[in-house]
C-alpha cells in the first residue's frame, strides 16, 4: 500500500471510468471543510450549502457520462451530531446523482468490513482513508492488491444489501 496525496485522490474522484463506491464507518469526522458548516447547523444558523456545489456538479457530470457513485454510511443510533448534520445536508448530493444509503450499525454485526473507510474505483484501486481519533484525515493509502479489492467489493455489497436509501431513512 502506498500513501497518495490529496491532489492524487481528487483526480481519482473525478477520473474514474464507471463506478466509485464509498464506505463510511465512523460516527464523526472533523474535516476542515465541514467543521464551520456543522457549527452553523449546531447553532441553528442557515447554510445555503453553496460549498457543496463543486461536489454536486462533479456528481452531475458523472451521471451524465453514465458513471455510478454510491455511498453507504454505517451509523450508530441514535445518530451522533455529526451524522444528524450529515443526513440534513445529503439531499443535494442525492439530487445530483449520488446514491447515499444509511445502515444502522446493529445490522452489520456479522458483516466483515475493512478497518478503515474507503473508496473503490472501478474495482481497480482501493483508497483507504485514515483518520485520527478526532476525525481529521491523516492519510490516504492506495492498494491495487486483489485481496484488498475483493474485500472492499464484498464488504460494500453486503452492507449495501442491508442499507436504507436516503429518502427512506429516518434518523433516530
Amino acid at each position: 500500500m502506498t500513501s497518495i496525496s490529496e491532489g492524487e485522490f481528487e483526480r481519482l474522484l473525478v477520473g474514474f471510468e464507471r463506478e466509485a463506491i464509498h464506505l463510511e464507518t465512523r460516527d464523526a469526522y472533523g474535516t476542515a471543510v465541514e467543521l464551520p458548516h456543522m457549527a452553523k447547523w449546531a447553532n441553528g444558523e442557515p447554510d445555503d450549502l453553496a460549498w457543496l456545489e463543486g461536489w454536486c456538479e462533479s456528481l452531475r457530470r458523472h451521471v451524465e457520462a453514465g458513471r455510478s457513485v454510491r455511498r453507504a454510511r454505517i451509523v450508530s443510533e441514535p445518530l451522533s451530531d455529526y451524522q444528524r448534520w450529515s443526513w440534513s445536508i445529503a439531499q443535494p448530493m442525492v439530487e445530483a446523482g449520488e446514491d447515499i444509503r444509511w445502515i444502522p450499525r446493529r445490522r452489520v454485526s456479522s458483516v466483515a468490513v475493512p478497518g478503515n473507510d474507503y473508496y473503490l474505483f472501478d474495482d481497480r484501486l482501493a483508497v483507504f482513508l485514515i483518520y485520527a481519533g478526532n476525525g481529521l484525515a491523516v492519510d490516504r493509502v492506495a492498494s491495487s492488491q486483489l485481496a484488498d479489492l475483493r474485500l472492499c467489493r464484498s464488504a460494500f455489497e453486503a452492507v449495501w444489501q442491508l442499507s436504507i436509501p436516503h429518502r427512506d431513512y429516518q434518523p433516530i
